[in-house]
């Protein structure tokens, strides 16, 4: 019997342990999906700021297809941990600032 390798990527998390932090699952997935997309648009700006110092005017295919700068910039961030793990990691280091909306409201 063969053992298929487990993708490092993977990682088990304690859901009560994300739910602890806002008292519900839900609220703590969405602020989690909420700070996922903040790193996500970050991520997104810094690799096409990296990626347009190589933009060229002319339609060269040999150029394209030998820019190795380009190509291990694209591999470093493919490699990089995705957004939602990030924004798991940051939830549960206490690193998101997040109010409860019914607080908020009652305190105005």
């Amino acid at each position: 019997m063969s053992k298929t390798p487990t993708n490092p990527s993977i990682i088990t998390r304690d859901v009560d342990k994300i739910a602890a932090k806002t008292g519900n699952v839900y609220e703590s997935i969405t602020i989690v999906g909420q700070r996922a997309r903040q790193i996500s648009s970050k991520m997104k700006e810094e690799l096409s700021g990296k990626l347009s110092e190589f933009a060229s005017s002319v339609d060269n295919l040999e150029e394209i297809f030998e820019n190795r700068e380009q190509i291990e910039i694209s591999k470093y961030y493919e490699r990089m941990p995705k957004p939602s793990a990030l924004a798991i990691d940051d939830f549960l280091a206490d690193k998101v600032d997040f109010r409860n909306r019914e607080d908020a409201t009652t305190e105005n």
